[in-house]
């Protein structure tokens, strides 16, 4: 990309201008603190510049920790310190192209959302005294929560996380309850020989018979969380979700584990079970020490398997499974630990925040490894695909995703890498 001359202000207010700069990639959904801001100021304070693209490298190298970041933070570089007519050049990706006009270019996703960001951060025109007001029919276009439901939690900015973290606070994952083969007194068609005994040895005569029926029992919610750089974002809404279920009044489940895993498999069950989210969340990130790291998924469910499987897995357990599947250890090691998993639960529900995307296939071996053992396959990139969960869990009989990625592996495209 070209860069034009890049000068000093004349009022000496480079530091502001690169605030600015800043609070626009977070209204793009860049997660930005005041602590590297500063570092970005500090860095543009102390590099000797010798090139026209060296402002943009240094910026580039304290505001990006993503891939995915790189093109928003080229179009919102380009629109904030290239072109002085951005807010324009803005207005004309926004509004909708009149056909045959003098500009038929489609802009970007990327540059849209940069366009978003800074024009959200302009100053708003007043409206002159007197002016006369119009109202706007709203009522057949989308809301506002229906936007953020089905919204990329990568895409949200900080106010929209805000607010999905508030919606996810009053979701709950129905269950029913599982019938036991212990028998407990009921209506039942079967007579319960020992408590007809002992009534009559009570009332010196057999007066009538008792009967029982199968009792009802609650299984467990186990739930492994992905916490790798690629996931961090999807998991702490997860996370979130997953502090609801656990607190939520009447929810019907025994108990509610939580684990996460990246490099090594840490126990957060205590953490979040405090009743504030912020409180629970802080605990489990200081617990676990490995967030936005590696990955080794083999190893992390050997541990479990060895450690915790026999504990929390009784009783019927339904195990949610918040990764990729993107794995550094061999796909042997997986495959032997998922079958183990499966196996010791009563559901494996698998869910992956790359079936965002259109004609998602599983062509890496991690997924290629883990994708037979689970008995479900389901999204979780945003709140509309975390509802969709919840009625996963609540039906027996929901594959999602499965049936067609097993049959693409059976029809050979386990072959292409």
């Amino acid at each position: 990309m070209e860069f034009a001359d890049l000068t000093a202000p004349e009022d000496g207010r480079l530091a502001a201008n690169i605030t600015h700069f800043a609070r626009a990639l977070r209204k793009a959904g860049f997660k930005l603190g005041p602590g590297r801001v500063l570092e970005a100021i500090r860095a543009v304070q102390a590099t000797p510049f010798t090139g026209r693209a060296d402002f943009f490298w240094v910026l580039h190298a304290c505001l990006v920790t993503k891939r995915e970041e790189r093109v928003i933070f080229e179009q919102v570089f380009r629109l904030y310190w290239r072109d002085p007519r951005y807010l324009d050049h803005m207005m004309s990706l926004m509004l909708p192209q009149v056909k045959g006009s003098h500009d038929d270019r489609k802009a970007a996703p990327g540059e849209k959302r940069a366009a978003q960001s800074l024009l959200d951060l302009a100053p708003k025109p007043e409206t002159p005294p007197g002016a006369e007001e119009y109202e706007i029919d709203a009522s057949a276009t989308a809301s506002a929560a229906e936007r953020l439901r089905r919204l990329d939690f990568e895409q949200m900015s900080v106010e929209e996380m805000a607010e999905a973290r508030r919606m996810l606070s009053r979701l709950t994952i129905p269950v029913q309850p599982l019938i036991s083969r212990r028998l407990g007194p009921g209506g039942g068609a079967r007579i319960d020989r020992v408590a007809t005994l002992r009534a009559a040895l009570r009332q010196g005569d057999l007066m009538r018979l008792h009967h029982a029926k199968p009792r009802e029992r609650w299984p467990n919610l186990v739930a492994l969380c992905d916490i790798s750089g690629s996931m961090s974002s999807y998991s702490r809404m997860v996370l979130h979700f997953l502090h609801a279920v656990m607190n939520a009044k009447g929810q019907g489940w025994a108990r509610v584990h939580g684990f996460t895993f990246g490099t090594r498999l840490t126990n957060i069950t205590r953490h979040l079970a405090a009743r504030d989210v912020d409180v629970a969340l802080a605990a489990a990130g200081a617990e676990a020490q490995d967030w936005q790291g590696g990955t080794r998924i083999g190893a992390c469910l050997h541990q479990f398997n060895q450690d915790w499987g026999r504990r929390v897995l009784g009783q019927g357990a339904v195990v949610l499974l918040i990764t990729d599947g993107l794995d550094r250890d061999p796909p042997e090691v997986l495959s032997r630990e998922m079958a183990r998993l499966h196996l010791s639960c009563r559901r494996l529900i698998w869910v992956n925040p790359l079936l965002r995307w259109d004609g998602f296939l599983p062509k890496a071996q991690g997924i290629r490894a883990m994708l037979p053992h689970c008995d479900a396959f389901r999204a979780g990139h945003s709140i509309a695909s975390l509802q969709a969960l919840a009625l996963a869990v609540a039906q027996p009989h929901d594959q999602g995703e499965r049936n067609r990625l097993l049959a693409h592996l059976r029809d050979g495209g386990n072959r292409a890498d």
